[in-house]
């Protein structure tokens, strides 16, 4: 499954019939989570079925398509599901009760509901939402496949404007020639990654950079914001929200400034490796470190870990998660620990005398930790598959996509 992505260019009027069916759609998700909350043993058809039950008693929601509630409906079983499986996982802490949505940005439409033209460059939404017809705007080439193999389209709303997104069904496996190369890789803050051949990559630091500016702007935005209004429960003036679209659309830059960062390093280092041996690491419980927080968070070490994943799916080459415990404080030459703070960047052993680079130093290990288990790269070391590798066993087994 691949998701192609195009820019909208329509009129006013259009803009406002999206933000209609996206606010009907969260209106659905709603309804059916509080469905479920009020009947016992309520299951993914039910949910459905409601959806009926929904366009018979409001009017908007009859206007919008019934593949597009249905859709509506599923994320908010995504939402239970997800619940469930951490309850029967006994995860510690909490366990992701499902929440109303407040400020939703994406309304998906199934196989019915929406034309392409015969050059694939406007699509054309034939509910009663008034969508119309919508001009596609990128490079992407939609007339290599066939109608039935789109499976979705997700009109999404962001900063800078509205995007279409169709998801094909095609097959992204690629075969590669051998590189007979294998590396360890460790994540950090001081250089982004450290791999156990001895080079490393420096951290970016997009948010960092940018910091100046994003403060800049959100104290313009909040000059304009006023608190009388608010009081009295009326909108803000036009410049307020003008100021908090140029405060987000910064925002919005920095976001695929890493991405796209993440994806091309990457990229790099699957074609340039057969195994590649990285940390499991707990990003969500490293980010509750109030003095490391924006810096971790900045790094965007979960984003580059997905397209790792991805990329050697696609590829053919094998990626395997260790346990990142102790990976830093081990010497990698005689195995004996060495404790160190943080601050100390250098790893110097007192037995053998072994002295690197910290990062280098713990990528060797993690190396030497995955190549131990590289029979079991098929779990990912914890025995959990990324979401989009389930998605390509389920549709292998047979289920729809």
């Amino acid at each position: 499954m691949i998701i192609y992505e195009f820019k909208i260019k329509a009129k006013d009027k259009q803009y406002r019939a999206i933000d209609d069916a996206i606010r009907t759609s969260q209106f659905i998700q709603n309804k059916c989570l509080h469905f479920w909350m009020n009947n016992k043993g309520v299951d993914k058809y039910d949910l459905n079925k409601y959806c009926r039950v929904l366009a018979a008693g409001f009017s908007f929601a009859n206007e919008l398509n019934s593949m597009a509630r249905q859709s509506a409906a599923e994320r908010a079983w995504s939402a239970i599901s997800r619940f469930y499986d951490n309850c029967k996982k006994k995860v510690k802490g909490k366990k992701g009760f499902p929440k109303f949505k407040k400020n939703c940005r994406s309304v998906e439409y199934k196989s019915s509901g929406w034309k392409l033209s015969s050059t694939r460059k406007r699509l054309t939404i034939t509910d009663k939402k008034g969508i119309g017809t919508l001009k596609l705007k990128g490079t992407y080439n939609l007339n290599y496949y066939d109608l039935k193999q789109i499976k979705r389209v997700r009109f999404l709303r962001r900063a800078d404007g509205y995007y279409a997104q169709f998801a094909i069904d095609v097959k992204i496996k690629i075969e590669t020639e051998a590189t007979k190369q294998v590396t360890g890789i460790d994540l950090g803050l001081k250089y982004f990654i450290a791999d156990s051949h001895g080079n490393v990559e420096p951290s970016p630091q997009f948010y960092r950079k940018a910091e100046r500016q994003l403060s800049r702007a959100n104290r313009k935005k909040s000059k304009k914001f006023s608190q009388e209004k608010k009081k009295a429960k009326k909108p803000q003036s036009n410049n307020y929200y003008k100021a908090k679209n140029r405060y987000a659309r910064k925002h919005l830059r920095v976001s695929r400034q890493r991405k796209e960062y993440c994806k091309r390093l990457a990229y790099c280092v699957i074609h340039s490796n057969d195994v590649i041996v990285y940390e499991d690491l707990n990003v969500k419980g490293m980010v509750k470190n109030r003095h490391l927080a924006k810096s971790i968070s900045d790094a965007g070490w979960t984003t580059f870990r997905n397209w790792l994943e991805y990329f050697g799916f696609k590829y053919g080459k094998i990626t395997i998660a260790v346990p990142p415990h102790n990976t830093s404080q081990n010497c990698s030459n005689c195995g004996k620990k060495v404790k160190k703070s943080l601050s100390t960047r250098t790893h110097v052993c007192p037995d053998c005398k072994y002295a690197e680079d910290r990062d280098i130093n713990a990528s060797i290990n993690i190396l030497k930790r995955g190549l131990s288990t590289v029979g079991h790269t098929g779990t990912y070391a914890w025995g959990d598959l990324p979401s989009w590798a389930i998605g390509e066993a389920a549709r292998s087994w047979g289920s729809p996509p």
